[in-house]
C-alpha cells in the first residue's frame, strides 16, 4: 500500500514538472501596446460596437465599466494575437464581474459572465 502512495506521487511530481516544462516554453514573448480594441456586444438589443482603449482608460457600457489594464502583442507576429488585462465592475463598484487577462484568439478561454454583455479583445494598437 505504502508502495502505491509512493508510485502516485512520483508519477504527479513528473507530470507537473512536466507540465511546468511545456507551459514555458510554449509561452510566446510579448511587447506591450499602447491601447486595444476591444468589441463590445449587448445580447438583448443585438447591437456590437468596436472601441479603442489606451491603457488605465475607462469606458461605460451600460452599467458596467470596462478599465483597460495592458494589452500585449507577441513580438514575433503583431497582427497574429492580443492579450488585454481588462477590470469590468458595476458603475457603483458593487460587484466586480471580471478581472484578468482575455486573449483574442480564445475569447472563451476567460471570458466575462454576464447576463446582458459580452466583451472580447480584437487586437492590440501599437502607435
Amino acid at each position: 500500500m505504502i508502495a502505491r502512495v509512493y508510485f502516485l506521487i512520483c508519477l504527479l511530481l513528473i507530470a507537473d514538472v512536466t507540465i511546468a516544462q511545456n507551459t514555458s516554453a510554449s509561452r510566446p514573448n510579448t511587447l506591450p501596446g499602447n491601447s486595444a480594441e476591444l468589441r463590445l456586444l449587448d445580447k438583448v438589443a443585438g447591437k456590437s460596437t468596436d472601441v479603442t482603449l489606451k491603457m488605465g482608460a475607462t469606458y461605460r457600457l451600460g452599467k458596467l465599466r470596462i478599465i483597460m489594464g495592458e494589452c500585449r502583442y507577441p513580438s514575433a507576429n503583431p497582427a497574429g494575437d492580443a492579450y488585454a488585462f481588462l477590470t469590468i465592475l458595476s458603475l457603483d463598484n458593487a460587484k466586480e464581474y471580471f478581472r484578468g487577462w482575455m486573449i483574442a484568439s480564445s475569447p472563451a478561454l476567460n471570458a466575462l459572465d454576464h447576463v446582458r454583455y459580452d466583451v472580447w479583445p480584437l487586437r492590440c494598437a501599437t502607435s
